[in-house]
């Protein structure tokens, strides 16, 4: 999984991004050693599914290099602690503290969150699953304003999707999963698209944002029964 890792920040790296994107971040980079101990921990395949995010949130993977890595569930409920850099051209109003990252993100907290509740150890999580986003890069526009991967300009979009969807199949032929589940749409899309000719089951289940209304309204109880909808009991 390291090799897969590595061969994505290296077809990443030569990308340039226009404006109205000021920034780009990459915690494959400055966040590299978290997400080894991550790999080291977790990816040891095969699991029986991997579930598959958009992009990193400012206060989630950009801090800790972790998919939904909100500060508290990955120093206290994943076990991981390391040292965080920070990126090249920091957005002042985007500032990368690692670990002692004062603000939560809601999203990560209500993924690990509902995992740790249903499986109460991460061994017993990661046993079945795996999380990954599908492009590791976070988006910023002068302003600070993040920009999602799907509103960038479409010669932009190309080798980034062509990248991604490249880190995207070979992760899912390492870890030999009957299903990938797109954290919401876009991820669903993309994974439809990276993983053709595959005989793997590809499902949706809400995204845990607040800008979700659907997650607004009990999101753990909705994406349990999505999951179930799709063939995966928890």
């Amino acid at each position: 999984m390291q090799t897969i890792t590595r061969q994505l920040v290296e077809a990443l790296s030569p990308l340039k991004f226009r404006p109205p994107v000021t920034h780009v971040y990459n915690p494959l980079t400055y966040a590299a050693d978290a997400y080894d101990q991550y790999l080291s921990f977790y990816a040891q395949g095969p699991k029986e599914a991997v579930f598959v995010g958009m992009n990193p949130g400012p206060w989630g993977m950009a801090q800790t290099g972790i998919p939904f890595g909100e500060v508290g569930a990955v120093r206290d409920w994943l076990g991981i602690t390391a040292e965080i850099g920070t990126p090249e051209n920091m957005h002042p109003k985007r500032p990368v503290d690692g670990f002692a990252c004062a603000k939560s993100e809601v999203s990560g907290r209500r993924f690990w969150g509902w995992a740790r509740k249903v499986f109460d150890a991460p061994e017993s999580f990661f046993k079945r699953f795996f999380v990954a986003n599908y492009c590791p890069l976070i988006f910023f526009e002068a302003s600070g304003r993040n920009k999602t991967p799907d509103k960038l300009k479409v010669k932009e979009r190309g080798p980034l999707v062509a990248a991604c969807n490249a880190a995207l199949r070979e992760t899912v032929l390492r870890l030999s999963p009957e299903y990938v589940i797109g954290i919401g749409e876009y991820a669903r899309r993309q994974a439809q698209q990276a993983l053709e000719g595959l005989d793997i089951t590809i499902g949706r289940i809400a995204h845990p944002s607040p800008a979700n209304p659907a997650a607004n309204k009990g999101w753990e109880t909705l994406i349990t029964q999505q999951l179930s909808d799709i063939g995966i009991p928890v």
